[in-house]
């Protein structure tokens, strides 16, 4: 993994575990037989542009989108270039809402996982049009640790849960000093019951600003 450097010591256990080296195994035979999601090199794109020190919000996601060209290893996030899904879509709309910010032009998040905003799906590969496809088989263990690693933070963190999916991750965030904002996921299936006027945006500013961090420029440029 050519992660950040504070990541690859955190998990320097983690990796030598059974389970993990099963896992890159099955993902490596997968990646050789079957069209999947992102590109090899992208995988671990959360933890390359967000340091475990820099993390002060964690935007969870289910996997990666599973459509040719959407999924870039930051959730929710499509390269440059690449037309929005429809949750992409929603989340621009409630920002826009929230806090006034502009419809980008593109729907890469990497403005946002720079200054801290981890962006870390549940499962981090996915098969060409199967959503879900891979799921329990491993990548959750590993998605959990970096979860409960961002939970032991001594500094405050916000963390975004959108959907069943992540707010079942509810549960490894124990530390009192941390803020869990959770609504319906964005996607059209969900977004108006409960996404829509969260305002998960502003909330997160506000309490970074009240415990003296630097807020999120949230505005995609």
């Amino acid at each position: 993994m050519t992660v950040q450097a504070d990541w690859k010591r955190l998990l320097d256990e983690e990796i030598k575990k059974d389970y993990y080296i099963q896992l890159l195994e099955w993902v490596k035979s997968e990646y050789r037989h079957k069209q999947i999601f992102p590109k090899k090199d992208d995988v671990f794109n959360a933890l390359v542009y967000t340091s475990y020190e820099n993390t002060k919000t964690v935007i969870l996601g289910q996997d990666p989108y599973p459509n040719i060209g959407q999924g870039m290893g930051l959730s929710f996030s499509v390269n440059v270039g690449v037309p929005f899904p429809k949750s992409l879509q929603n989340i621009f709309k409630e920002l826009q809402s929230d806090l006034g910010c502009q419809i980008p032009q593109h729907g890469s998040l990497k403005k946002w996982a720079d200054q801290g905003v981890l962006l870390l799906n549940t499962s981090l590969t996915v098969e060409a049009g199967k959503p879900n496809s891979h799921q329990n088989k491993g990548w959750e263990i590993f998605t959990d640790r970096i979860i409960s690693l961002v939970n032991e933070k001594s500094d405050p963190v916000v963390f975004i849960l959108w959907g069943n999916n992540a707010r079942s991750k509810k549960n490894l965030i124990t530390n009192s000093q941390h803020l869990i904002i959770e609504s319906a996921h964005p996607s059209p299936l969900s977004a108006s019951r409960g996404f829509f006027g969260s305002k998960p945006f502003s909330r997160t500013n506000n309490f970074l600003i009240s415990k003296n961090r630097v807020p999120i420029d949230w505005q995609i440029d």
